[in-house]
């Protein structure tokens, strides 16, 4: 796949994806034996899931990736670990399975940043009073989380969108214009680069609340994800994003998939 700097026919591609199985839906008591109980990582069905997605997306889509921009929860990271590992093999493997099998690879293809604008919404609607941090404060190790991307693959140069996390307790409105201003401020700083965004159901949900046009509530699968494009034109102005297609997407109250054919059950946030 070319990772030339340029998009095909002057449009720039932007995908908005949720992370993959999270340990606590797999195993409900691993919240007693954590002191981050908010913070879960991937299940191994997780990683799994991350990675032929990853691998869809190389084989796949008709466009290449040139950036990554990750929330900064541990399971969206494993996510973006996963995508990015089967993105930038140097040799595609259909049978890989996980980063693990991939022997070499390509730190050149691609660069990836963390983003507090993808975190997950702060409110106790998706994240349980009980759990969450007592005084509301969500702490990163952004220097260890960067560690588990192949080496020189992290661009230390990109200013985040949000430079600081929401506070606790954000609105829905809240929430929904901050995945929107992420979205658009990390495709302003890049018209001529193809994105990724590795995020949560409501960043997801949210995307296609304002470009599916369409204020229907959506059920999003682990690794779940909306495909955007717009039209650049030659003084880098943009046109208005469109829904070009989802997969795992589907509307909440009928649970029919809004464009695949395959879908299956959604589990909790």
């Amino acid at each position: 796949m070319e990772y030339a700097k340029s998009n095909i026919e002057g449009h720039q591609n932007v995908i908005v994806m949720r992370h993959g199985d999270r340990m606590d839906d797999f195993d409900p008591l691993w919240v007693s034996t954590t002191e981050r109980p908010w913070d879960p990582l991937l299940a191994h069905d997780g990683i799994v899931r991350a990675f032929g997605t990853g691998q869809r997306i190389r084989s796949q889509n008709g466009f290449p990736i040139h950036r990554v921009f990750v929330s900064p929860f541990l399971r969206c990271i494993q996510t973006a670990a996963e995508v990015v590992a089967a993105l930038s093999a140097v040799e595609f493997d259909p049978d890989a399975k996980s980063s693990k099998d991939i022997p070499l690879i390509d730190n050149s293809k691609l660069k990836v940043s963390i983003e507090f604008g993808l975190c997950e919404v702060l409110s106790t609607t998706f994240i349980k009073h009980e759990i969450a941090p007592k005084d509301g404060k969500f702490d990163f190790k952004i220097s260890e989380l960067e560690a588990m991307f192949p080496e020189g693959m992290v661009d230390h140069n990109v200013d985040m969108v949000y430079k600081e996390l929401p506070k606790w307790g954000e609105s829905a409105q809240g929430f929904k214009d901050r995945y929107a201003n992420t979205l658009k401020g990390l495709a302003d700083k890049y018209p001529s680069e193809n994105l990724l965004l590795i995020t949560h159901w409501g960043g997801v949900s949210a995307t296609l609340y304002k470009y599916f046009k369409d204020a229907t509530k959506y059920l999003v699968d682990y690794c779940g994800c909306v495909e955007l494009r717009r039209q650049v034109l030659n003084n880098d102005k943009a046109l208005e994003f469109e829904v070009l297609t989802s997969q795992g997407v589907s509307y909440k109250d009928r649970k029919i998939p809004i464009h695949d054919h395959v879908i299956t059950q959604s589990p909790p946030v």
